[in-house]
């Protein structure tokens, strides 16, 4: 990128509102960081466990985050508080980048793949969200089925044509509402398991990750495939 670009690219960063958005979620991510920082300055032993959550959460997802947080006896609220802070970064962070991308205001060839299966989730799910609107957005983010999650449903909000801010404000509202409607059920369920033995809640958090992971390498395998099928055509 060279001066030019740069400096076309910070213009819009502050005069966007993507830009703005994009910002607002680097801020929160840093600063989130910085809290974490210093709870392991202050208790190492506290801050690796939140840490610990924290990556979880981000690489496997809501379901296995939670599960791990309370597996670790950490308060409802905190579990909570974690889920919320890395899916509104998610949110805050990957809705503008792909905005920008597809106004062709950023290019990144190492994010087009990923940018490319958010497109094709959101553009399967397009016409019966835009059929209910807003309620249809938040409903699609709020249920817990396979690809409904806060940035396709960012995505959705952006294709169907709503604004960033009714975009934001939507899918987060309805993130926070899974995340304590699931917070309710892991918490249920790993209280339930830890009755039978102190480490089946460890078991039952190994268990989601591996079916994270695996849900992944089909979605992964299942485009590969497509791929080749429409390359030798």
């Amino acid at each position: 990128m060279n001066l030019q670009q740069t400096k076309g690219w910070k213009a819009t960063l502050l005069a966007s509102t993507e830009g703005r958005i994009l910002l607002l979620g680097v801020g929160v991510m840093f600063a989130y960081a910085l809290w974490l920082g210093l709870k392991v300055l202050l208790s190492p032993q506290d801050g690796q466990m939140l840490i610990g959550v924290t990556a979880t959460a981000a690489l496997f997802g809501r379901a296995a985050g939670l599960a791990f947080g309370y597996s670790l006896e950490l308060s409802h609220l905190t579990v909570i508080l974690i889920a919320a802070v890395v899916e509104t970064v998610f949110v805050l962070v990957v809705y503008p980048l792909f905005v920008l991308s597809w106004q062709h205001l950023l290019v990144t060839r190492w994010l087009n793949n990923s940018f490319e299966r958010m497109h094709e989730a959101a553009e399967r799910h397009r016409g019966k969200i835009q059929r209910y609107g807003i309620i249809g957005l938040f409903a699609f983010v709020w249920f817990p089925f396979w690809m409904t999650g806060p940035v396709v449903g960012s995505v959705i909000g952006f294709l169907i044509g709503l604004p960033a801010w009714i975009t934001m404000s939507v899918v987060l509202a309805g993130t926070y509402l899974a995340i304590v409607t699931w917070a309710l059920f892991m918490r249920h369920v790993t209280e339930r398991v830890a009755a039978y033995s102190s480490d089946a809640p460890m078991i039952l958090v190994g268990l989601l990750i591996l079916i994270v992971v695996a849900g992944h390498f089909l979605l992964r395998t299942g485009h590969e495939n497509k791929d080749k099928s429409q390359s030798g055509q």
